[in-house]
């Protein structure tokens, strides 16, 4: 027999699953709001989802029109929306790139497009990937906003593996917006707008509890400055 929190999260889950829009706007936020005063003392102070980034590095593979076409097709149905053609700027004779050159794809989620998205991504998506143990907290850039790579095309479940002629990966970003006040404009607090998000949403962080033995973010704060410190120092002596 399912125990009382079994059966909140089981419920949690299924309104996430159902509408993940309206999960956020009638259940999170509210939540938030209530709960972590502190942090969170207005509704517009509280993260939401901005947008979704997701982009293919082609290189000089781009110019094989064939597997333009087909990469395009891909993204075509794994997002729903056609993508942007992106060209180079500027000529590298090293790698032999002209100037206007097609390199890669990228695609801009906003609205119900995003958060279907999402929800394929957290519950079906990365179920599907092999020896899976979570994403890390440290792709979190200085802006709050959460970067990651995906190796293989096949994890999602539009694409047929019959009709995969090569593995292509992605790179996702999930941008947030976060309206934060004055006195919480650092980089920490735009992280712990993020981590906070992504725990409601049931986004599979996997190094949450290597910073549970922290009592505050300064101390965390202090860590990573050391961290760099040694690095810096390191490579200084190469």
């Amino acid at each position: 027999m399912l125990n009382q929190h079994s059966i909140e999260e089981l419920a949690e889950i299924h309104n996430l699953l159902t509408d993940i829009k309206q999960e956020y706007k009638n259940g999170i936020k509210p939540i938030l709001l209530k709960n972590s005063s502190n942090l969170f003392n207005n509704p517009h102070t509280v993260p939401k989802l901005k947008k979704i980034q997701i982009n293919r590095g082609l290189g000089l593979v781009a110019q094989n029109k064939n597997l333009l076409k087909k990469s395009i097709e891909e993204f075509e149905k794994i997002t729903g929306q056609k993508p942007i053609i992106t060209k180079s700027k500027k000529a590298i004779a090293g790698f032999k790139i002209r100037e206007n050159m097609e390199l890669g794809l990228t695609v801009t989620l906003r609205g119900e497009k995003m958060y279907a998205f999402l929800t394929k991504l957290i519950f079906f998506t990365f179920a599907q990937i092999r020896d899976f143990r979570g994403l890390s907290l440290r792709s979190f850039d200085k802006a709050g906003n959460f970067t990651f790579g995906l190796q293989e095309q096949l994890i999602f479940p539009e694409i047929d593996y019959d009709d995969v002629e090569q593995t292509q990966g992605f790179t996702i970003t999930i941008v947030l917006d976060n309206c934060l006040p004055k006195y919480r404009k650092t980089t920490m607090d735009r992280i712990l707008n993020g981590m906070i998000l992504f725990k409601f949403l049931r986004f599979p962080l996997n190094d949450v509890g290597y910073y549970a033995k922290y009592f505050s973010f300064s101390e965390i704060n202090q860590i990573w400055d050391k961290k760099r410190h040694l690095k810096r120092k390191r490579w200084s002596q190469e």
